[in-house]
């Protein structure tokens, strides 16, 4: 194995450390933000889901670029790794739709229990509904928020399902991780 061999090597493990290790954990710590009604704590961990999501791609680069230089993309062990971890950046993205329906069904159930405020005079309410709400506005605003008359109890069941799904492919995906690591370590 040359150096760059190494370098490249070395560069997907530390990705695969520095990038699967934090979104699993915030897949898996979405569960008990919903439970426990935090919107800030959930808000965080859908940024750190989609920023370590995204920056995982880099061990798919890396381990592309490692297996062809080593010349083993043909290898049939290589080929499923590679398409478990496609299979797993997909369900990345249903928990984060998931994490955003949460979060803009607890905002809902939130909205309804306590009284809003009236907004001061000349002004305009953004997309979240409430004036200087511009950052989840937008993501609320992709996400249709529950019916105004199904009450912040229907509001409530909706995250408490959301959370369920997060859960259960969260699971999935750290199972397919796991499978992953299985193979490279086998075949290595």
């Amino acid at each position: 194995m040359s150096s760059v061999d190494r370098l490249v090597l070395w560069l997907h493990v530390a990705f695969v450390i520095f990038t699967i290790g934090p979104v699993t954990i915030a897949i898996m710590s979405s569960p008990r933000a919903i439970r426990t009604r935090n919107i800030g704590v959930l808000r965080y961990l859908l940024v750190m889901t989609r920023v370590f999501g995204a920056a995982s791609l880099g061990v798919l680069i890396f381990g592309i670029v490692l297996g062809q230089e080593l010349h083993e993309l043909g290898k049939t062990w290589l080929s499923v790794s590679m398409t478990l971890f496609v299979v797993s950046l997909v369900l990345l993205l249903l928990i984060m739709r998931d994490q955003r329906r949460a979060i803009a069904a607890l905002t809902a159930a939130d909205r309804q229990q306590a009284p809003v405020p009236p907004a001061p005079a000349g002004s305009e309410p953004l997309a979240g509904g409430e004036v200087g709400d511009s950052e989840s506005g937008a993501e609320e605003a992709a996400v249709p928020a529950p019916p105004a008359s199904a009450g912040p109890a229907a509001a409530a069941h909706i995250a408490s399902v959301e959370r369920g799904r997060i859960a259960s492919i969260g699971g999935v995906v750290s199972l397919i991780w796991l499978v992953i690591l299985v193979l490279m370590v086998w075949n290595s």
